[in-house]
């Protein structure tokens, strides 16, 4: 039997009127950890969130906070969110001129570090960094835009990585990030998958709670 995947759902999904409201209910689940995607407008077309309201996620949760930087040099903003409450910040391989230096600057920080590659960005550009990371998050959807379809080649991604990790880091987590559903989330645990992110998935469900529930099983 494969091991039980960690549940992160994504808050871009929840309802922001309510934000209070969707993160109490997401304490009572079976969830692990709080998805945070913050976006620049930049790197992505769309603008989410930034600090502010990080702080007020932090106030709210009892789990740690994912906290996703689809942004544009996010080694500028590394001590912000910490400050803000993230427990772990993932950044984008596209977005860092200096990744080494990035991710080395997440650990010193205190906080677990990691790197998310788009759907275009083969595996192979992790060669010399993944050593240093807590987790890679593959995108299996172009970044920027909740509810999107999930990219198929992801599976098969997801098993170089896990090649990639067994040979140089093997206690390296392997998050999927879009698309995430209970169609798909077996496939991906049995390609090698350690984390799914999961948002409209969870917050359009009848059930948020039972659907995590699913996702986990």
């Amino acid at each position: 039997m494969s091991k039980l995947p960690l549940i992160s759902p994504s808050l871009l999904s929840a309802d922001f009127g309510n934000l209070q409201r969707d993160i109490e209910m997401l304490n009572q689940s079976q969830c692990d950890w709080l998805h945070v995607d913050v976006m620049d407008g930049i790197f992505v077309p769309n603008i989410s969130f930034g600090q502010p309201i990080v702080k007020h996620i932090k106030k709210h949760a009892r789990k740690p906070l994912d906290v996703h930087l689809m942004i544009m040099d996010p080694g500028r903003y590394i001590n912000d969110f910490r400050d803000a409450g993230a427990d772990i910040i993932t950044v984008h391989y596209e977005a860092c001129t200096h990744l080494d230096r990035t991710l080395h600057a997440i650990k010193d920080a205190g906080l677990k570090a990691g790197v998310v590659l788009n759907p275009h960005s083969p595996v192979s550009l992790l060669e010399d960094t993944v050593q240093i990371c807590d987790l890679v998050l593959l995108m299996s959807v172009n970044p920027g835009f909740g509810g999107q379809k999930f990219i198929d080649n992801t599976f098969e991604k997801v098993r170089q990585l896990r090649a990639l990790l067994d040979r140089k880091n093997p206690h390296c987590l392997i998050e999927v990030d879009g698309g995430v559903t209970t169609d798909n989330a077996h496939q991906l645990v049995e390609a090698g998958a350690d984390v799914l992110v999961a948002g409209s998935a969870v917050f359009k469900s009848p059930d948020p709670q039972q659907t995590i529930i699913a996702l986990k099983q």
